[in-house]
């Protein structure tokens, strides 16, 4: 089993940044991918970011690319999504998930752990 605890939500104005982590425990990672998801209220949770554990390639959602970046620290378990020029759009739980595969998709279904997720509120 693993467990998937995320920090750094938080309020910031437009225009400002984050950075938001996400610790695992339970497994030690050696392949596989982890991303992000957030979900505005009454919206579908959206892909945000990901990263292929072993080799560390990332791939974002269209309305973050350029602004977010995803990132690992193999050593502690820990990913990473440094959020910039944040905009009041960006509002919403930012969750953390993990899956065992690699192979490149956005689809949440076929992500296997999630995190409690961190509120991030952009204020204009």
């Amino acid at each position: 089993q693993v467990q998937l605890v995320e920090s750094g939500g938080g309020l910031v104005q437009a225009g400002g940044s984050l950075r938001l982590s996400c610790a695992a425990s339970g497994r030690t990672f050696s392949s596989g991918t982890m991303g992000w998801f957030r979900q505005a209220p009454g919206k579908e949770r959206d892909f945000v970011a990901a990263v292929i554990w072993s080799v560390g390639t990332t791939y974002y959602g269209d309305s973050v690319r350029g602004r977010f970046t995803i990132s690992r620290d193999k050593t502690k378990n820990t990913v990473f999504l440094q959020v910039n020029s944040l905009k009041p759009e960006d509002t919403a739980v930012y969750y953390c998930a993990a899956r065992r595969g690699e192979r490149r998709t956005t689809n949440r279904g076929l992500y296997d752990y999630w995190g409690q997720g961190t509120q991030v509120t952009v204020s204009s």
